[in-house]
């Protein structure tokens, strides 16, 4: 789980990411949106985050 436990936050620099996140919308079912709320509850981070560390795994191949 992150913290940020002595990190004080400061507008526009990101603190656990290399990079600022950006909004997006994204369309699920409600079943797929309560099993992400369910593993990111479980996993003590939140939706956002848990969809961040999902993108950031994929080995996308784009040659």
């Amino acid at each position: 789980m992150s913290s940020r436990k002595g990190k004080k936050a400061i507008k526009n620099v990101p603190i656990f990411h290399e990079e600022l996140k950006a909004k997006h919308t994204v369309w699920l079912t409600p079943q797929a949106w309560e099993r992400l709320q369910s593993k990111a509850i479980s996993s003590g981070i939140s939706v956002s985050e848990l969809l961040e560390k999902i993108a950031t795994e994929l080995n996308l191949d784009c040659s």
